[in-house]
């Protein structure tokens, strides 16, 4: 059985999270590491921008900061999403192996398969968002305000939120797992035409998206959501997983590329 690293972290900066998960691909891809599920959260809360994402117009940077979260560019596409109470997964792996599909929306559906299996080993019944037709979109720079081919959605409501990027030949998936969800806030850190568009578009959102907990009406310890992810990996890509401590040097190359280019205005603004 082919055996996969398993990176369990605690909150963890933008930047710094960003810069790890950048420097998993390049690891990955020089053949220094196999493919690897990273677990992780953020301190302190972030908004993570999609990679070729515009931010004048669409993001209010002072009410970010003013929240007291940072901003930060996700090395993936996708629009925006607000890391605060929740569980985040970035996964990354060759494009050439064996299990991954060639074309994007069919590893999407893979990784979401992973996905649902360690839900309904938490009891959770969820199953994926197929649109029957493509929409025309609201023009919103959220992620969770629509759902995508093959994420996640429990009662109609999105409650998983992925994105995915693929650079010379490695694929990095991220994925947000809200917790729970405060849409008032993260309306807040948006620019609308006027108050009454943002007042009605944040009437309509809150029957499009939830936290995972608010739906389930119950508790679960992080540590065990965790497990029922890595389980469902392990089950869907039939692997095992092994730990993955970071070393000093790996420590000093990732504080390196969050200084150098995830903190670094001229790279957040860049679109």
């Amino acid at each position: 059985m082919e055996r996969w690293l398993l990176l369990d972290q605690e909150k963890l900066e933008p930047a710094i999270n960003m810069a790890i998960d950048e420097k998993l691909t390049d690891w990955h891809r020089a053949g220094q590491i196999p493919p690897v599920l990273r677990f992780y959260g953020w301190a302190p809360g972030g908004l993570s921008v999609g990679y070729f994402q515009r931010t004048q117009g669409k993001i209010d940077y002072e009410a970010v900061q003013k929240h007291g979260f940072e901003m930060v560019r996700r090395p993936t596409g996708g629009q925006a999403v607000l890391h605060d109470d929740e569980l985040t997964y970035s996964f990354v792996i060759s494009e050439e192996h064996e299990a991954i599909p060639k074309t994007i929306k069919a590893a999407h559906k893979l990784i979401s398969e992973a996905l649902l299996v360690g839900l309904a080993k938490l009891d959770i019944e969820a199953s994926f968002a197929i649109p029957e037709a493509k929409q025309t979109g609201s023009g919103t720079a959220i992620c969770f305000e629509e759902p995508s081919w093959y994420e996640i959605t429990m009662q109609d409501r999105k409650i998983i939120g992925s994105a995915q990027g693929r650079h010379q030949g490695i694929l990095l998936q991220h994925g947000s797992i809200p917790l729970h969800m405060n849409a008032t806030e993260l309306f807040d850190l948006f620019v609308f035409e006027n108050a009454r568009v943002k007042e009605r578009m944040l009437r309509a959102f809150g029957g499009k998206a939830s936290g995972i907990l608010d739906l389930i009406g119950r508790e679960i310890p992080l540590d065990e959501m965790k497990k029922a992810f890595q389980d469902g990996f392990a089950q869907v890509f039939d692997v095992a997983f092994e730990e993955l401590t970071l070393s000093d040097a790996q420590w000093d190359e990732i504080h390196a590329l969050a200084e150098n280019k995830f903190r670094q205005e001229s790279y957040l603004f860049s679109r």
